[in-house]
C-alpha cells in the first residue's frame, strides 16, 4: 500500500518567506485624526535653544499650542483645511484634518517661564532661554553683602579720631 506524501519544495516556501516578509505592505489608510508631524528643526542660539515648526495654514491663535508638560516642551494643534473649487459644471472638494504632537525633552533647569513662541510665514518659533546654561550647582547661592549708609559715618568717625 502505498501513500501519497505530498514532495515540499523547499525554494518555494523560502520565496514564500521573503515575500511576505519583504514584499509590498498592504496599503493603510490613514485615520482620519493622524494629521501629519510637522517638520521641526532645533538650533543653538547662544544659550538658547531654538525650535522651529513648519505649521503653514494653521491659525496660530486656536489651531496651535505650546506646553511645558512634566519637563518636555510640547507642540500640539489640528489642522482643518478645507477647499472647494466648482468650474465648468464640475465640483471639486478636499478636505485636510488631523492633528499633530510633537514633543522635545527639556533641561531639567530650565521652566516654563523660560519659553516663549512666535509665528510667522507659517513658521513656529518657541525660544527655549538658557536650555544650554550651565545649570547652577544646587546647594550653592552666593548672596552679595551690602553696606548699610548707617554703618559709614561711624566708621568715618573712628578714622577722623585716628587721625587727630
Amino acid at each position: 500500500m502505498s501513500t501519497l506524501i505530498p514532495r515540499r519544495d523547499p525554494f518555494a516556501e523560502f520565496d514564500a518567506l521573503v515575500r511576505r516578509a519583504f514584499g509590498p505592505s498592504p496599503v493603510r489608510f490613514p485615520r482620519p485624526d493622524s494629521g501629519s508631524t510637522p517638520a521641526a528643526d532645533v538650533t543653538r542660539d547662544g544659550d538658547d535653544a531654538l525650535v522651529s515648526l513648519e505649521v503653514p495654514g494653521l491659525d496660530p491663535a486656536s489651531d496651535v499650542h505650546v506646553d511645558v508638560e512634566e519637563g518636555r516642551l510640547v507642540v500640539h494643534g489640528e489642522r482643518r483645511d478645507e477647499r472647494r473649487e466648482d468650474a465648468d459644471g464640475r465640483r471639486f472638494r478636499e478636505v485636510r484634518y488631523g492633528s499633530f504632537r510633537r514633543s522635545f525633552a527639556l533641561p531639567q533647569h530650565v521652566t516654563a517661564d523660560a519659553v516663549s513662541a512666535t509665528y510667522e510665514a507659517g513658521v513656529l518659533k518657541v525660544r527655549v532661554a538658557g536650555a544650554y546654561a550651565e545649570p547652577r550647582k544646587p546647594g550653592v547661592t552666593s548672596i552679595p553683602v551690602q553696606v548699610t549708609t548707617a554703618e559709614l559715618p561711624a566708621q568715618e568717625a573712628e578714622k577722623g579720631s585716628e587721625r587727630e
